[in-house]
């Protein structure tokens, strides 16, 4: 069976995520969360090396431009490949839940944790390892301002 290719990601997450839904609005991590591990467990036509396909769980305060947001970042990267089979450059598919400012929020700093497929195992137990964190606690009571998808190249 034929995988899919990296430039039907992004519309296979929103599929993930929007399963059973019209909207993205209303979501929490609770929702997202699962539909994007969903999607983690998805593997794409990418060249058979490691740390070409790995899921990002990162979270933090951060002021771009504007006030403090507290932002729970669940992303995707690709490397993708020259005609050489050399790395050109990575496509990254975020899910970005933004919170307004909180003291719970504030309290939690900042954390990431990466895993690649063909290189860490199961991406369940890493999942679950993540969800089973204290920090979760606090995630999983905050209602996002804001949820985003979207496809960046870096």
């Amino acid at each position: 069976m034929r995988r899919p290719s990296v430039d039907q990601a992004r519309a296979l997450l929103e599929s993930d995520l929007l399963a059973g839904r019209e909207a993205l609005a209303g979501m929490t991590a609770e929702d997202c969360w699962p539909a994007f591990v969903r999607f983690g467990r998805r593997r794409f036509d990418l060249p058979d090396s490691p740390d070409v396909d790995g899921i990002l769980f990162q979270y933090g305060t951060y002021a771009c431009g504007g006030p403090p947001t507290f932002t729970l970042d669940l992303t995707r990267q690709f490397d993708v490949v020259d005609s050489d089979g050399d790395h050109d450059h990575y496509v990254q598919l975020h899910c970005e839940l933004r919170h307004g400012p909180s003291s719970a929020s504030a309290g939690l700093g900042s954390f990431t944790s990466w895993f690649f497929h063909d290189a860490d195992g199961d991406v369940g137990l890493w999942a679950r390892g993540l969800t089973e964190q204290p920090a979760w606690t606090v995630i999983r009571a905050l209602r996002p301002t804001e949820i985003r998808v979207y496809q960046t190249r870096v």
